[in-house]
């Protein structure tokens, strides 16, 4: 009796995986759409501007494609890419060892708050142009600059990304951490960085935003390598497919990023708050 029920109950299963197959593949397709339509729709704009331009300046769609298919089938993308975010990565986790202690005082301290506030505007409202000048400058063609750049350049908004993590905290979880008084770093592993996750990485995506852009201009004022380099190098010959090309290249790159990392770590951090209520 028990193996007519299994029997019985196999094609159920497989219909119903299928139905769950078939759902998820509408879902991918109804967030994929707009997408690449928006994808369709500047590739056929930017083909009819070439088209009536007839200007070297603005190649067509299959100069650029010959241009990207070029550095990225020799690898040479991928190598000066990896340099690119190597350096982004090292300016990340500086920036992200100097936010969290200054944005977790400022959010306790009134005092420390009012200290450090000017210097959070100042760097909120310094362009990243700014930080890249002066970092090549002060360190020259050295890892230093684009590492120091960028960490300048995020810092800021890592920093209100821990201050508001630490004001979201509820006040009666602080009280029970100081009625059992658990040891600091227990509260630091067991409270505060859990709490943090979610707001480092939305703080980490808005950073990210930024930080391309500075390193991008670190690179073409004062490094001998990256993708700052190669297109500031395309554009000392005015080879306009070979700026588009390593522009779209760093810009899948980036796309990869977000919708392969940081989505994927955002929705993990968030995870908690969308299990329903008992």
């Amino acid at each position: 009796m028990n193996t007519d029920n299994a029997i019985l109950d196999r094609p159920a299963a497989r219909k119903a995986r299928s139905v769950s197959a078939v759902a998820r593949l509408k879902g991918v397709l109804s967030k994929s759409t707009p997408q690449i339509l928006f994808f369709v729709v500047l590739v056929g704009g930017w083909e009819a501007m070439a088209r009536v331009l007839h200007s070297p300046l603005v190649p067509d769609s299959a100069a650029i494609a010959g241009e990207l298919l070029r550095i990225v089938a020799s690898g040479f993308a991928f190598i000066e890419i990896g340099v690119t975010f190597w350096r982004m990565s090292l300016g990340f986790l500086l920036a992200l060892a100097i936010a969290l202690p200054i944005g977790i005082v400022t959010a306790l301290s009134r005092f420390a708050q009012r200290f450090f506030e000017p210097g959070i505007i100042l760097g909120l409202t310094v362009p990243g142009l700014v930080w890249a000048l002066l970092c090549v400058i002060w360190f020259g063609v050295s890892l230093s600059s684009p590492v120091v750049a960028v960490a300048l350049g995020v810092l800021p908004a890592l920093i209100i990304s821990v201050q508001h993590g630490i004001r979201s905290l509820d006040h009666d979880l602080v009280d029970m951490v100081h009625v059992f008084r658990m040891p600091r770093a227990m509260v630091l592993r067991k409270v505060w960085l859990p709490l943090l996750y979610s707001f480092i990485i939305s703080g980490c995506r808005v950073g990210f935003s930024i930080a391309w852009k500075v390193i991008v201009l670190v690179e073409i004022f004062g490094m001998s390598d990256g993708v700052g380099y190669q297109l500031n190098a395309q554009f000392s010959t005015q080879n306009v497919e070979g700026v588009l090309a390593w522009t779209i290249a760093f810009w899948a790159a980036m796309l990869l990023v977000e919708h392969g990392i940081f989505q994927a770590l955002e929705s993990h951090a968030n995870r908690w708050k969308k299990r329903p209520r008992e």
